[in-house]
């Protein structure tokens, strides 16, 4: 059974996503990766047991947002930790309760410590 801590990390600029899914399974995370919030919802609804925390852009193509991505995921994990990240600032306002907001452009560094740390904070491993 591997222990390793488990992201959803949805993002539909592809290269920003594939950045976040080296940098964050350098730091031993799985990453399971959607470009947009319907196929996050998919995630969600077949394996969303195995998921961790959520890592989501707000603002996605179609008709699925960040926004009822995080509502998904927490009306099946209430606790678990959502980090959304936006470009826009004004974005913070319907966000699920105890989440994390980060503004775009981001350095990455500080968000490959953020998810360190939310992977010790669940108890599972970021096996190096």
């Amino acid at each position: 059974m591997d222990s390793r801590c488990r992201v959803l990390l949805v993002e539909d600029n592809y290269l920003l996503l594939d950045m976040l899914t080296r940098i964050f399974e350098r730091d031993g995370l799985r990453v399971v990766a959607a470009s947009s919030g319907e196929a996050a919802l998919t995630v969600i609804r077949e394996t969303g047991a195995a998921i961790d925390w959520l890592f989501t852009d707000i603002n996605l193509p179609g008709l699925v947002d960040g926004w009822s991505v995080a509502d998904a995921f927490r009306a099946l994990h209430p606790g678990r930790p959502v980090v959304y990240a936006s470009s826009h600032a004004q974005a913070r306002g319907r966000a699920v309760s105890d989440s994390l907001f980060v503004a775009k452009p981001f350095r990455m560094q500080p968000i490959a410590e953020l998810a360190r740390g939310i992977a010790a904070a669940t108890g599972l491993r970021a096996a190096r």
